[in-house]
Order: C-alpha cells, then sequence, then structure tokens
C-alpha cells in the first residue's frame, strides 16, 4: 500500500506543479488542511474515493490519472535492462516535453513517465500528459499511455490517447552523443483534430523548463529546413549532438 500511496502522492503533486497551485492553494480547493494535503504528497496517508474525486476535479484531470500505479509483475521480476554505459536519457523515469503547434499559436508541453516496474518485450510502459493553455487562458490536459522501446541510436515512444483509442502517436527522440540534458525528436501521428498527419518538431529534456522565446525558436521550422525537405520530399529532423 505505501508504494501506491507514495505513486499517487507524486502524481498529485505533479499536477499541482503543472497548474502552478501552492499546497496551501490547492488545500483550499478541497477544504483540506495545508498539512493533510502535505501528507497526500508525500504517501503518510491513504486517500479515500471522494477525496480523490475531489483533487481531480481540482487539478483539471481525469481520476485515472493519479490512480495508474501498475505493480510489479513477478514472472517479470528478474528481467530487467541492462543500460550500463548509456546516457541519462536511458535511466531517467520522468522525462519532459515540448513542442510548439502553429494551428493554435501555441506553445505544448508535457510529461513523461516511465514506469520501470514493468518490462515485457523489450519495452517499459510509458504515458505522457501534455498541458496547453486555450485562448481563453483554460488549462487543458490530455493524457496519453503506452511503451518505450529503447535502441542504442533511438527512443521510440508510442502512445493511444485516453480518450480516442484511435489516436496514436509515435515519437522518436535522439540517445545524446554526448552528456547534456536535452534531446531532439520528432512526435507524429494522424491529428484528431483535423484528421490530417501531422509532424512536429520536439525537444526533450531530463529537467524542466521555461518557456521562452529562446525555447520556441528551436521548436520551429526554418524557412532553409523547409527548403531542403522540399527537395527531399521528407519531413526530417537531425541530430545536432
Amino acid at each position: 500500500m505505501k508504494q501506491v500511496n507514495q505513486h499517487i502522492g507524486s502524481r498529485i503533486r505533479n499536477f499541482r506543479r503543472m497548474k502552478k497551485l501552492t499546497i496551501q492553494q490547492l488545500a483550499d480547493l478541497i477544504h483540506k488542511s495545508r498539512a493533510t494535503v502535505s501528507k497526500y504528497e508525500t504517501g503518510e496517508i491513504t486517500l479515500d474515493i471522494e477525496t480523490l474525486y475531489d483533487i481531480s476535479s481540482a487539478l483539471d484531470v481525469d481520476f485515472n490519472q493519479l490512480t495508474d500505479y501498475r505493480p510489479p509483475k513477478q514472472e517479470n521480476a528478474v528481467q530487467v535492462a541492462d543500460y550500463s554505459g548509456k546516457s541519462p536519457f536511458f535511466h531517467a523515469d520522468k522525462l519532459y516535453f515540448y513542442f510548439y503547434d502553429g494551428r493554435y499559436n501555441r506553445l505544448k508541453d508535457g510529461i513523461i513517465d516511465i514506469h520501470r516496474n514493468v518490462f515485457e518485450d523489450g519495452c517499459y510502459d510509458a504515458s505522457l500528459s501534455i498541458r496547453s493553455v486555450t485562448p481563453t487562458g483554460r488549462v487543458s490536459e490530455v493524457y496519453y499511455t503506452g511503451k518505450v522501446l529503447y535502441s542504442d541510436m533511438l527512443i521510440r515512444f508510442s502512445f493511444v490517447n485516453q480518450y480516442n483509442k484511435l489516436e496514436e502517436d509515435l515519437l522518436y527522440i535522439f540517445n545524446p552523443l554526448e552528456l547534456r540534458d536535452f534531446t531532439e525528436g520528432l512526435l507524429c501521428g494522424i491529428s484528431s483534430a483535423d484528421l490530417m498527419p501531422c509532424a512536429f518538431k520536439c525537444i526533450v529534456t531530463l529537467t524542466p523548463q521555461e518557456a521562452s522565446e529562446e525555447l520556441k525558436k528551436q521548436l520551429l521550422f526554418t524557412p532553409k529546413e523547409i527548403r531542403r525537405w522540399q527537395k527531399m520530399n521528407m519531413l526530417v529532423v537531425d541530430n545536432h549532438g
């Protein structure tokens, strides 16, 4: 039960920070004390169903996003991937994800959680939450579940939208060739918003990044890149590492 409490607590803390709420502000929204909410986040208190629903409503997330704990499978307990000598991206349990959506003129960010308690067919379970801000200022979030597969040069994530199972996204990121805390990649799939193939340049980091014009600039396609891709009739994202 302790592991479940700690997992739920970490999810509450992550989503609270994404909404830029303090512990006191969340406590006020659910009519609890600051000390109680702090203990929720550290896993010291087991939450009841009603309180979990209150918290999910206050954070504007789906109930399942707080309770997506997956216990280790005993038959796979001895099966562990060996990533010794690999870059930090092979060992990270949490990654931070950024891309610029030109359809809405919005920089979008998300968090990738890698669940290393289950290892099957060379893959770990993974989840992705993508946050965006609407023109009216409302924060919305889309939640995906899937798998992550590692190779020497690439890390591949395959995600399915929890609300629309037909929406599947593939995210490929480069394994950096030197020690650094960011890497580039490509997010591609079929957009459920306009039913068209789409692909976005993205940046994945080991630590959270502040939204800035510099970050936006890194995510925009340059005229030179577009001219090059037109000649090849294909979309390419280079590994500058």
